[in-house]
């Protein structure tokens, strides 16, 4: 049996783990596994999308859910389950160069990533 390593945020303060606050440390893992099962995208690219503006806003709904009334592991994978529901469209593509179509969660963690490894270089 293989355990995965769960990559740590470097985003404390902002991103997803920021606005998760308190249910920060019990969020992440579920939100990176759930992310990663649904995208097919590696743990090290959601990193770098939840470390974003974009995992900040995704954690809003997160949040949104657990105020509806679901638990923490539900509130992710609807979240999650939503977001690849929406696709990338016209303007979305355009302004980020991500392919129209794409599902929007898909599109949005393979964006961050090539961000994070442009700002690196």
């Amino acid at each position: 049996m293989t355990t995965t390593h769960i990559p740590a945020t470097q985003n404390e303060l902002w991103g997803f783990w920021g606005t998760m606050n308190d249910q920060a440390a019990a969020a992440w893992p579920i939100t990176m596994t759930a992310i990663s099962d649904a995208t097919f995208q590696p743990l090290e690219s959601v990193r770098a999308f939840l470390d974003s503006r974009h995992g900040r806003h995704f954690a809003d709904d997160v949040l949104n859910c657990l105020h509806a009334g679901l638990n923490l592991n539900d509130a992710i994978h609807a979240a999650t389950q939503r977001w690849m529901g929406w696709t990338i469209g016209r303007l979305t593509s355009k302004q980020h160069g991500i392919p129209k179509g794409l599902p929007y969660l898909t599109g949005f963690v393979i964006h961050c990533e090539i961000v994070e490894e442009a700002l690196a270089d």
